[in-house]
């Protein structure tokens, strides 16, 4: 596992693993085999548990956040699963993720940047029913924030499974960059995630093994929040040393 995490965070290739490890091919067994086992959707469900009742929440959270990032793809990443987002001129692939509200993952998807906000929120939200299913779950997502990409005929689907969509749109006189209430969790979440490498692109030939990756890495950002006791901060600048 350490292994796993070691590449999740650093960003090498599993060719590249140190010595200290076990080959490899080893690390790549397991990690793909644990896939298989959907390990880290149980990881994942387990540990944001934790994390909410440490927060004084109910297990099961009843209201999230849904975004996505557009990511360049490596060389690796085939032209049937990448395309292209005009609006941030991204070639590569769409990450779509839903948060609770303190900005713990739910699920992620991964499609090609080239999929409408409003199409790949369709498929997110059935991943999203499809996970609360599977865990058995006793308390459903019924009220999801989301920013004005998703805004339209998605709102108005999302009703068909008893879920309402809130669109959160920025101040009509906002200037430059602000926090926005009900919106900065995810945002961070997305923050959180990038911090590590592997996630910087898209390196991975398959979205699934995409999806594997935000799932480590979630799973490295909730055990050091359950170790440290609070969310992770910055430290502000240092000032220069003198002599």
């Amino acid at each position: 596992m350490d292994a796993i995490l070691y590449v999740v965070r650093t960003g090498c290739a599993w060719r590249a693993l140190p010595v200290d490890f076990p080959p490899w091919e080893t690390v790549y067994w397991y990690f793909t085999r644990w896939e298989q086992q959907k390990l880290t959707f149980r990881m994942v469900d387990a540990l944001r548990a934790m994390v909410r009742q440490e927060a004084g929440r109910d297990p099961e959270p009843s209201a999230g956040l849904m975004d996505s990032q557009s990511v360049k793809g490596s060389d690796t990443v085939g032209v049937d699963t990448r395309g292209y987002d005009a609006g941030k001129k991204v070639n590569g692939r769409k990450r779509f993720i839903v948060t609770d509200t303190l900005g713990l993952l739910l699920v992620a998807l991964v499609l090609p940047a080239s999929v409408q906000d409003r199409d790949g929120g369709r498929k997110l939200m059935l991943e999203l029913r499809h996970r609360q299913i599977m865990a058995k779950a006793t308390r459903r997502v019924r009220h999801l924030f989301a920013d004005a990409g998703f805004a339209g005929a998605f709102v108005d689907w999302a009703r068909t499974l008893r879920t309402t969509i809130e669109i959160v749109r920025k101040p009509a006189d906002q200037k430059g960059f602000a926090v926005i209430p009900r919106r900065w969790a995810v945002e961070r979440t997305f923050a959180w995630l990038t911090a590590h490498r592997r996630l910087a692109r898209d390196h991975e030939r398959h979205p699934a093994t995409s999806e594997a990756i935000i799932r480590w890495a979630a799973i490295t950002t909730m055990t050091r929040r359950i170790t440290r006791g609070h969310a992770a901060t910055r430290p502000g600048p240092r000032p220069l040393a003198t002599t």
